[in-house]
């Protein structure tokens, strides 16, 4: 009873480990001793996998081992999948928001240069993506040239860089009005961002139910325990024991991972 009390605990550590976000402020409440190299926490991201790894242990062994470092990675690389597409979705809105002050600007007579000075009063998120593009303009070097190199250092929004790159380049080389063409593309981004939200709001019952399914031979588990028929026991034992562990876990893994990619694919990038 206390083994299981206490792998449950280790598997609520795990789970409730704080995010990128949070490890980010141990720098600032523990600063590095004088004379030595700051240095990033990168053993921090390794304490999920080495949780789920001690929890394993302690429930079925070294093959629990496995399977516990084996669950913690497959719900650490989720959470950051999870983090990647919301970044994603912050930075294609505010660039959004930009395009269109910039279309506006643009419009009513104002210089391309002087709209993309602009981006300074705009989100954190969108300056640092426009700011290389609009020091370019304000010294007239290539402005779509700016955008392409900045693309390759945003990967989230790099598929738009190169959409106003070459609405740039189209303007500057056919006089095609400038305005219009970054209106579509902030009516293509708004419209993607809406629509990305409405499939994976549509997708949250089939996540559900891909969860509870995953989750399903735990709960057997802890139903056999209570039942007195001991299947923590028989895992933990012998060789078979054990290999059931480490197989059972990776399929489980394997099925989570493939219905998170096949529902991810549903929403448009």
């Amino acid at each position: 009873m206390l083994i299981a009390i206490a792998s449950l605990c280790i598997a609520a550590a795990v789970l409730l480990t704080p995010s990128a976000p949070a490890r980010t402020r141990f720098p600032a409440v523990f600063p590095p001793w004088p004379g030595t190299r700051r240095s990033p926490l990168r053993w921090v991201s390794l304490t999920p996998v080495l949780g789920g790894l001690l929890a394993g242990f302690v429930t079925a062994g070294p093959g629990g081992a496995i399977a516990g470092a084996l669950v913690a990675a497959v719900v650490r690389r989720r959470r950051a999948q999870a983090r990647r597409t919301a970044a994603a979705t912050a930075v294609t809105e505010q660039l959004a928001e930009s395009l269109g002050r910039i279309s506006d600007e643009l419009r009513a007579g104002g210089h391309p240069a002087t709209a993309l000075a602009g981006v300074s009063d705009d989100g954190s998120l969108a300056r640092e993506v426009l700011t290389p593009a609009a020091t370019a303009a304000a010294l007239g070097e290539d402005v779509a040239g700016a955008m392409r190199r900045t693309a390759t250092a945003h990967p989230t929004v790099a598929e738009d860089l190169h959409r106003l790159a070459a609405a740039w380049s189209l303007a500057e080389r056919h006089g095609v009005p400038l305005a219009e063409l970054l209106a579509g593309a902030r009516s293509d981004m708004r419209w993607r961002v809406r629509f990305g939200a409405s499939v994976r709001a549509q997708l949250a019952g089939p996540r559900a139910t891909a969860a509870v399914l995953t989750c399903l031979p735990v709960l057997g588990l802890g139903l056999g325990q209570l039942l007195g028929a001991n299947p923590l026991q028989v895992l933990r034992s012998g060789l078979i024991g054990q290999a059931l562990v480490v197989v059972g876990v990776g399929l489980a893994a394997a099925g989570a991972t493939w219905s998170e990619r096949i529902m991810s694919r549903a929403v448009p990038r």
